[in-house]
């Protein structure tokens, strides 16, 4: 991607001045400006410790030097100021080529142009390569239907090893998600946990979105008794006459996405409030945060960036986890 000039130019201004300060601190350091011969005290003396002046040694001071030459040389063959390519113009994607001939960066008409004329990144040429060793194995997995392939081992090995790599920096490595990262290895889903919406919702992502006080006509006043109502649907200790004063806020049309029942709606997303499973937090207070200042939940769409074929064995490996 170009960035702004502004930010090319901040950036290399940067970088040189870093480079030349270092230069300068070791030119400071290894002239002697304490007045103290070298190898003489300096007058400090601690639990039997005496401090003298002794210069950096020189083997030290050369590896810093040799440091700087290298940084130096390599920002002027290779990309790392800036806009600036670097006298091999080296680049890891087709962005170039992409740019020279009016493409979009990182398409797949610049991927094609670029192998037209010979001119493929680094990175495309490993992309190619592992295409080459593993798209024939994804490719006999996306053939695979998903109910086969949730009793394939080395299938589910695969899509933990994806998962791991996509999925454990919001559901965690162990797949037991945290506060507003749903746990996928229970039987509560808001979607639906059978193999094809799993799939579905790797695929093409989900956007989940409760309004503020549901976008009803809720007062303040009525915010605890709904809270307490929504806690005696899930079983827990309330109090009554409060919650018989939040089940009347509630049938002002919270019913419409939880339902008459509060079980919940998967075509929506709308959880459901009689169970103890909470994605925000099942305290008076978190209840209480959720009302008033609604939620809104967004899991990306894959099929864009892993592609079927690995969503497709992720799919298996997520279904498996609350399967066994």
């Amino acid at each position: 991607m170009i960035m702004s000039n502004f930010w090319s130019i901040w950036i290399s201004v940067l970088t040189i001045v870093v480079i030349v300060g270092c230069f300068i601190l070791l030119k400071l350091v290894n002239n002697n400006y304490t007045g103290v011969e070298e190898g003489k005290s300096m007058g400090h003396e601690f639990d039997g410790i005496e401090e003298l002046n002794n210069p950096l040694p020189k083997w030290w001071a050369y590896m810093f030097y040799l440091t700087i030459v290298f940084g130096v040389i390599y920002l002027a063959l290779y990309p790392g100021l800036g806009n600036y390519k670097g006298l091999f113009g080296w680049t890891s994607s087709n962005q170039s080529i992409g740019t020279e001939l009016g493409l979009k960066a990182d398409s797949a008409a610049a991927l094609e142009a670029a192998k037209a004329e010979n001119r493929l990144s680094q990175y495309d040429r490993e992309v190619a390569h592992a295409d080459e060793k593993y798209g024939p194995i994804f490719a006999a997995y996306l053939a695979t239907p998903l109910e086969e392939l949730v009793k394939d081992e080395e299938a589910l090995k695969v899509g933990g090893r994806l998962f791991l790599q996509n999925c454990a920096q919001c559901h965690g490595s162990d797949a037991r998600g945290s506060k507003g990262f749903p746990n996928l290895t229970d039987d509560d889903w808001l979607y639906g946990g059978d193999l094809a919406t799993i799939k579905t919702t790797l695929m093409n992502g989900r956007n989940g979105m409760m309004p503020p006080k549901g976008g009803l006509p809720i007062e303040d006043s009525e915010i605890k008794g709904l809270a307490e109502y929504v806690i005696k649907l899930s079983g827990g200790e309330h109090d009554e006459a409060l919650a018989a004063q939040g089940q009347g806020s509630f049938m002002k049309g919270c019913f419409a996405c939880h339902g008459m029942d509060a079980k919940g709606n998967k075509f929506m997303g709308a959880p459901n409030l009689t169970d103890n499973v909470w994605l925000y937090g099942g305290s008076r207070g978190y209840i209480e945060e959720s009302i008033i200042n609604g939620r809104a939940g967004v899991m990306p769409a894959w099929k864009d960036i892993l592609g079927e074929e690995k969503v497709h064995v992720i799919a298996a490996y997520v279904y498996s986890l609350s399967n066994k």
